[in-house]
């Protein structure tokens, strides 16, 4: 039970990784708040997670991008239980496209979401953790954050972005004991967003077939197997936990040796 008694707040955590994410603090006994755009969704996981593990367990709605929303509902978090000990930025979009044909309102909203969405909630999180003189922020980036990816130049800026962000946060709350690090994943070829939009984006913008694009994007991988949600969800485990006390300002990689940078 490494996080008995920490308070996790997960957004994106409806579904998906956010809501492996949020399975696996709860599993280490931590009570867990679950946001996501999709409010109804995030309190039925919640209400799962809270069943399944024994440990206190909500869903709230949020917009990342709302800067007074997103710093009204961590001071409700704090008012509630007292503290927030672990923020795991995971909320995110991908839309890819070639960059000549790219509609730049779409462009813009995944800069939106992904970049600055994680500004906003990291924003409030080393506010509140700047006062506790403690606390954890964990970002969900990507490869694609450590390498340019073909066609899908908005998501690879939003994570190069959110590196940067990661490292700048991590010098300036020193400090005050509170770490800030980056998980990078592969593809997570059998998650939902993949499942649910992915390869289909990628077969059209490829001109190939989604059992071709599954078959590339595993042959990119040294240990050729897809990334799994615990490969990511042990390494941000990891990182939130004291075993990773001397770490901040870090990206770490989970992809099969697929990027070693």
């Amino acid at each position: 039970m490494k996080f008995e008694n920490k308070t996790v707040l997960v957004t994106g955590g409806a579904q998906g990784l956010g809501e492996a994410i949020s399975n696996a603090f709860a599993e280490e006994g931590a009570n867990v708040i679950i946001a996501d755009i999709n409010g109804d969704g995030a309190k039925a996981t919640a209400a799962k997670v809270a069943e399944t593990y024994g440990v206190k367990a909500e869903g709230i709605a949020m917009n990342v991008t709302d800067d007074a929303g997103v710093g009204a509902a961590m001071d409700e978090i704090v008012k509630k239980y007292g503290k927030l000990d672990i923020l795991v930025s995971n909320a995110g979009i991908l839309k890819s496209g070639e960059i000549t044909d790219f509609d730049v309102n779409v462009w813009r909203a995944v800069i939106e979401v992904n970049l600055i969405g994680y500004m906003v909630c990291a924003k409030h999180a080393c506010r509140i953790m700047k006062e506790q003189k403690s606390g954890c922020i964990v970002q969900v980036n990507s490869k694609s954050g450590k390498k340019g990816s073909f066609k899908n130049s908005a998501y690879a800026a939003s994570k190069f972005g959110g590196i940067g962000l990661t490292q700048s946060l991590a010098l300036e709350m020193a400090e005050y004991g509170v770490r800030v690090n980056s998980v990078c994943p592969g593809n997570l070829l059998d998650g939902t967003l993949w499942k649910g939009s992915l390869f289909e984006q990628y077969a059209k913008n490829q001109g190939k077939t989604v059992e071709e694009i599954r078959e590339k994007y595993i042959n990119q991988v040294p240990m050729k197997r897809p990334c799994l949600y615990k490969d990511v969800t042990d390494v941000i485990k990891f990182l939130a936990s004291d075993e990773a006390s001397y770490m901040t300002g870090q990206a770490i990689n989970v992809t099969g040796g697929q990027e070693m940078r």
